[in-house]
């Protein structure tokens, strides 16, 4: 049983980036964020900036039902994507980019970008 969900736990993470790319990279990675928004707050802003996240990944932890609302600048072009809802929102520089959706669905869910491949913020919806 343990191989089976650790595969599961395999093929979810290397859905858009390989594993040392997106976890081992600073910046990249699976950090508690200091600043992070706190628990049920359905709202986050996050900076690209020189290839590295503000705040550093973290988790944004919201109820089901809960309409979630990301604002993402970054300082190039680039897309960025919820996974498991299958958002996706071009990415202008120094724009800002708004995503706000119902979090329907409850699990774990990745929200990075396509191109520079940087894991954003870890969606928990309970």
């Amino acid at each position: 049983m343990r191989r089976g969900a650790a595969l599961v736990a395999l093929a979810l993470v290397a859905g858009c980036g390989s594993l040392p790319e997106t976890h081992h990279r600073p910046g990249t990675g699976h950090e508690v964020a200091t600043a992070a928004p706190a628990p049920g707050d359905p709202r986050a802003e996050i900076t690209i900036a020189g290839g590295k996240v503000t705040p550093p990944s973290g988790w944004l932890e919201v109820r089901r039902g809960q309409t979630v609302t990301l604002t993402v600048t970054s300082d190039v072009a680039d897309e960025l994507h919820v996974h498991g809802f299958d958002i996706g929102k071009e990415l202008q520089p120094g724009k800002p980019a708004v995503v706000s959706f119902t979090a329907d669905m409850t699990g774990v869910f990745e929200v990075e970008t396509h191109e520079s491949k940087l894991v954003l913020i870890q969606l928990a919806v309970t």
